[in-house]
């Protein structure tokens, strides 16, 4: 993991950013500087070889388990980094664009009770299982998936976006996903936007920025 903007143990709040597919850690960095918060810590794991799983997040659960694990795994140490440092739990956001969008949303789902928020950018959820039912053209000519989080994450914040046509993320997956967080207590906000495309707007950034500055009043 790489790190970047207040030191954790003097920031008023934390910002773990989890990479997609080709990206890495310091281009997460990157962002975090870009939002201009010096009082935020950033902290950023990365993938081996730059990708948190080798095939579609639509995949069979077989294909993508242990790749799964392991990224949550990687998510679930740089949160208990930021707090074995002091920053609270409740003063930690989390942040993932894309393959790590999927990532930060599933943590979200299994293990993000207490955060501040988490942000989920042209993703959506993994899936706990795979489900009965044949593959359709809503989820690119994948099977659809079960959604079995034991736990809710009552009043938890989670800011979503998607393009209509996003080439990795099926608008019917993001929909279920949005569903299936409001029903597990999450105060969901979505935004998907017209046409095709998959990338972070400055909608998102704003949204970010925005919950930061709440949290994480400059002094």
């Amino acid at each position: 993991m790489r790190r970047a903007g207040a030191p954790a143990s003097k920031a008023s709040a934390g910002l773990v950013l989890v990479h997609g597919r080709g990206s890495s850690a310091a281009d997460m960095l990157g962002l975090g500087e870009a939002l201009a918060l010096p009082q935020v810590a950033l902290l950023a794991p990365e993938a081996p070889g730059r990708s948190w799983w080798p095939t579609s997040f639509l995949a069979p659960s077989a294909e993508i388990a242990p790749w799964l694990d392991r990224g949550l795994a990687a998510v679930r140490n740089s949160i208990a980094a930021l707090e074995e440092e002091g920053l609270a739990r409740s003063a930690i956001c989390l942040l993932g664009f894309s393959q790590g969008g999927c990532l930060a949303l599933e943590f979200a789902a299994r293990e993000g009770q207490g955060l501040s928020a988490v942000f989920c950018h042209s993703g959506a959820l993994v899936g706990t299982g795979d489900d009965a039912g044949p593959p359709s053209e809503a989820l690119y000519g994948f099977a659809p998936k079960r959604f079995d989080y034991p736990d809710h994450v009552d009043g938890l914040r989670i800011d979503m976006s998607c393009h209509e046509r996003d080439p990795h993320i099926p608008l019917a997956r993001f929909a279920q996903s949005t569903a299936r967080l409001q029903e597990l207590g999450a105060d969901v906000t979505q935004r998907v936007y017209p046409g095709a495309g998959h990338s972070l707007r400055q909608e998102d950034v704003n949204a970010l920025r925005g919950w930061l500055n709440r949290a994480a009043p400059q002094v």
